[in-house]
């Protein structure tokens, strides 16, 4: 569609303080999505869409369901709950609802907003309850938790029902509360079903949930193409992983913010203090930290004040009967952890992450949905992304099997092999062998628990001062130094020497940053003076 084509947000009958709202959020025009559901929606029709992650979906159901909220507040009517939005995780019922703040910046004592998603206690969330907010926002076993203690009334007032991500409820396990749900509705109510993939599961929900819907399939292809999204993979064991990641990192390689994905929560701390090792920070995003304390990580990296985030799937919390996987690579079961464990918690899929210029999968994922909701973290809306994936040979079966899918979605949509030479790199596998000695079993477990801790007092910290002070909380950092393991201070330089021949005129790793070069700085990994040339 050329853009003159397009229908734009000020010929959707919009109200004024809504369009305002938009241009301060910087959208000159709608995307696929917004442009075909909003109308749809402000005609009062339900709606089943199929949007990937990144296609501005959140929007396409929250500017009708605040324009309908609009409308009918211009007759007299009763202060009550008109929308519900479910949600399968706290942080995405946090940022639906920043996203609702945003947009009603202008009508905000006309449209309420309360997400009611976090962990505190039911008691502490009935005054806000009392209040009949316009829209509330939560997980679906929150909602029946409060609807339970009579803190919430739905079946007379409600207008309007959104599942977001409704593919992934159900793999939250959260069917079962979510036809109990259904019972507390009333008979007539517009609904917005919202999936990245259309499983079985959401074919039963739409039986359920809508009325003649109208069917928006809206991508065909589950990624975009590689003139947006380049997908490399690289075959390296164990060591090499480690090796591989220290170089890309140390002697900037990979640009920008970027996304490391590992299997298991050990991993992300084994991870990050080997490379605090060679004073590389790195956050790690762990479902045992408090929500506050995630949400914080999140928003603070999408300021730009980190340039790592470690993270996992944690799909196994859906099914605790499936904890153990056999993890790739060892043939040992990979124990997901022990801690207390959000099951309402997952970073492939849910969370917006802006502007990421690369997922690296450093383990590489166990299904094809993990891969596609994983890389789907990046090269979103229009901008460019790449994905690297670290292939051992126990994973060569996952990498067809993610080829295939993908090559049958879309024949551009496909991983090539990143070149890169490792005998190029043999000058740092000592150093990478010391970290290595230093990140024991026993370190790994003291910085988990040291984590959790100070993770627990910031989130307190969080709740009570912060909200006095909100210029501290930009003082709050969390990916400071963990420090179980011995630092050794020469580890944090690289000596000239140890610099491969062809990367000397590229990176200026003592400095921390790249020698001036006629071009302008892109994120994402270098490849064309380096890889592709000289390693080839």
């Amino acid at each position: 569609i050329m853009a003159e084509e397009r229908l734009q947000f000020h010929e959707m009958g919009l109200d004024d303080r809504v369009l305002k709202a938009i241009a301060d959020l910087g959208w000159s025009q709608p995307t696929l999505i917004q442009e075909k559901a909003i109308p749809l929606a402000l005609e009062g029709k339900d709606i089943l869409a199929r949007a990937r992650t990144g296609s501005g979906k959140t929007a396409a159901y929250a500017i009708p369901v605040i324009q309908r909220l609009l409308d009918s507040k211009q007759s007299v009517r009763e202060q009550d709950v008109r929308a519900l939005i479910l949600v399968p995780t706290k942080e995405l019922g946090h940022q639906v609802q920043m996203m609702i703040r945003e947009l009603t910046a202008y009508c905000s004592r006309d449209v309420r907003v309360a997400d009611i998603s976090g962990t505190t206690d039911l008691s502490t969330q009935r005054p806000i309850l009392m209040e009949k907010p316009d829209v509330v926002v939560s997980t679906p076993s929150r909602v029946l938790a409060h609807l339970n203690a009579q803190n919430l009334v739905l079946h007379s007032s409600v207008e309007m029902v959104v599942v977001d991500e409704a593919d992934l409820l159900f793999s939250f396990g959260f069917e079962a509360d979510l036809k109990n749900l259904l019972c507390h509705l009333p008979n007539i109510y517009q609904s917005f079903l919202m999936s990245a993939t259309f499983s079985e599961d959401v074919q039963a929900l739409k039986e359920l949930l809508l009325h003649n819907p109208v069917i928006l399939k809206l991508q065909g292809s589950q990624l975009p193409d590689s003139s947006q999204l380049q997908q490399y993979s690289i075959k390296c064991e164990e060591e090499d992983k480690f090796l591989l990641i220290y170089t890309l990192l140390k002697l900037r390689l990979v640009q920008g913010k970027t996304l490391l994905f590992v299997g298991d929560v050990d991993r992300c701390y084994r991870v990050k203090l080997f490379l605090e090792q060679f004073g590389i920070p790195a956050c790690v995003l762990n479902s045992e930290l408090p929500v506050q304390s995630r949400c914080h990580i999140i928003t603070q990296f999408n300021r730009g004040f980190y340039d790592y985030i470690i993270a996992t799937d944690e799909e196994s919390l859906a099914e605790p009967s499936n904890a153990s996987q056999v993890t790739a690579g060892k043939g040992k079961k990979r124990a997901t952890g022990k801690g207390n464990k959000d099951k309402e918690y997952g970073v492939s899929r849910g969370v917006d992450f802006q502007n990421i210029a690369n997922v690296i999968n450093f383990d590489f994922p166990t299904t094809v949905e993990s891969y596609i909701h994983r890389v789907g973290r990046t090269a979103r809306a229009d901008n460019p992304g790449t994905a690297l994936s670290f292939i051992s040979h126990t994973e060569m079966p996952l990498l067809a099997e993610v080829e295939e899918v993908l090559k049958g979605d879309n024949a551009d949509c496909v991983l090539k092999p990143y070149e890169f030479k490792m005998e190029e790199i043999e000058g740092f596998r000592y150093r990478c062998q010391d970290a290595m000695r230093s990140v024991t079993k026993q370190a790994v477990k003291e910085a988990r628990l040291k984590e959790i801790k100070e993770e627990l007092l910031n989130s307190e910290k969080l709740k009570t001062y912060f909200e006095d002070n909100p210029r501290d909380l930009q003082l709050l950092r969390h990916d400071k130094d963990l420090h179980p393991a011995v630092i050794q201070p020469h580890m944090k330089n690289v000596p000239d020497y140890l610099i491969p021949q062809t990367l000397r005129g590229i990176v200026n790793p003592l400095s921390g940053r790249r020698r001036k070069r006629n071009k302008p700085r892109t994120d994402g990994l270098i490849k064309a003076s380096f890889k592709v040339r000289t390693l080839i």
